[in-house]
């Protein structure tokens, strides 16, 4: 089994050297242990998880002893386990004001935040692992997606290239490191054991009265409306649970890091904009498993070709900036007549408009609902079309073709 360079260690070496303390949160068996025990080779820091029940026992109930027994500089695995610490690592942190000296990883974002909040907020720095990015896979340096001319060209050093079928594959794969690495080769025998032995006990620990099957049935719903606005209701129909528990058991996929959401693009100059998010996965081979692709030819001729790229081009967008230790500012259009962009990037007070399309010959039709964002109070900039064309060209002077291997 390789190991696989990940892009965020750049970001963990430069933040240990300004920040006490370093938590990467991020969903089950995306690689973050793996990536610090790496960086950890010829230092003097040491390990320990949480997901050891006697360390754990010893850290809730006695953080003091936990944290004498385990001094920095020191990782400590799934944090999530035990808050209580929090409160001691920030005593020890303002009293010694050692860069560096704790390293936590947490499997359960929002749940975690709130601790990192009350207790280490200024003192912490919170990065975020993903699945693995194309890049990280297929090579080629990390940057974060814009859409700039001189940005996109600088993005094909490096990269392998790949026509639609490899795109499929690809997707089809999924981006788990376990997989990409070469130590699980069936895809569909991870994903099935890695729905039941990681995201069900996790899902356990933050809902005790949970049914497996309901479950199950559920997380199914939610991969089958991939790139889709969020219909609470069609999901909790088809999982035959109420709407509560559907919002309930969302709010977990989102804390766990298997799904991450789009919000709709608005401004006061634009009225009439729906307000409801759009739903994505970071990993598109858990969706393919779910919803019973039994191959990638099968996938590209299917009813869901067009969702699940979409989906996967969005969460490599949002990976390139995460794995630079970026927030991106990442969004979708659609108004009451039902037209829409698939993305809007905003930065440096600019709006860039996004169409992701499975063709490999895009025309000027596909940019005219750009034009939308021209009532915008922030100006429109330069579009692009991110489809199945095998190199960097353009429709016009504004709006380029980007090959998904690209992004």
């Amino acid at each position: 089994m390789r190991y696989i360079t990940r892009s965020l260690e750049n970001v963990i070496n430069q933040v240990t050297k300004e920040y006490p303390v370093v938590l990467v949160t991020g969903s089950r068996q995306v690689g973050k242990t793996t990536m610090l025990q790496k960086l950890m080779e010829d230092t003097d820091r040491k390990y320990v998880t949480l997901d050891d029940l006697n360390e754990r026992n010893i850290a809730k109930t006695d953080p003091e002893l936990f944290l004498q027994m385990h001094k920095p500089p020191v990782l400590i695995d799934e944090v999530q386990y035990a808050p209580e610490l929090f409160g001691y690592i920030k005593m020890q942190v303002d009293k010694n004001h050692a860069p560096g000296a704790f390293w936590l990883t947490g499997s359960q974002i929002f749940k975690l935040m709130k601790g990192v909040q009350e207790s280490l907020a200024g003192r912490v720095a919170v990065l975020s692992l993903t699945s693995l990015s194309q890049t990280e896979i297929y090579g080629g340096e990390m940057y974060p997606f814009k859409v700039e001319l001189d940005a996109l060209a600088a993005r094909k050093e490096g990269k392998e290239r790949a026509d639609a079928v490899n795109i499929f594959e690809r997707i089809y794969r999924g981006s788990m490191p376990a997989i990409a690495s070469g130590a699980n080769s069936n895809s569909q025998i991870f994903y099935s054991s890695y729905l039941s032995t990681y995201i069900e006990r996790d899902v356990r620990e933050l809902s005790e009265a949970i049914d497996s099957l309901k479950f199950l049935r559920f997380i199914t719903a939610v991969a089958a409306r991939c790139s889709q606005v969020l219909n609470v209701a069609e999901i909790a129909r088809d999982a035959d649970i109420n709407q509560m528990q559907a919002k309930g058991w969302l709010t977990i996929l989102e804390t766990l890091g298997i799904i991450f959401y789009l919000h709709p693009y608005s401004n006061n100059m634009l009225k009439r904009l729906v307000k409801t998010p759009k739903l994505y996965f970071y990993d598109t081979g858990l969706v393919c498993y779910l919803t019973k692709w039994s191959s990638a030819e099968t996938l590209e001729s299917g009813a869901m070709n067009g969702a699940i790229l979409e989906n996967y081009v969005v969460a490599e967008i949002r990976k390139t900036y995460l794995n630079c230790g970026i927030e991106p500012y990442i969004y979708y259009y659609r108004d009451k007549d039902a037209k829409e962009i698939d993305v809007v990037m905003e930065h440096d007070g600019v709006l860039n408009p996004i169409e992701i399309k499975k063709t490999s010959n895009p025309g000027t039709e596909l940019i005219k609902v750009f034009r939308l964002l021209d009532r915008a109070s922030t100006p429109r900039s330069k579009g692009a079309v991110i489809c199945m064309k095998p190199e960097l060209s353009a429709i016009d002077k504004d709006n380029y073709i980007v090959p998904v291997w690209m992004v």
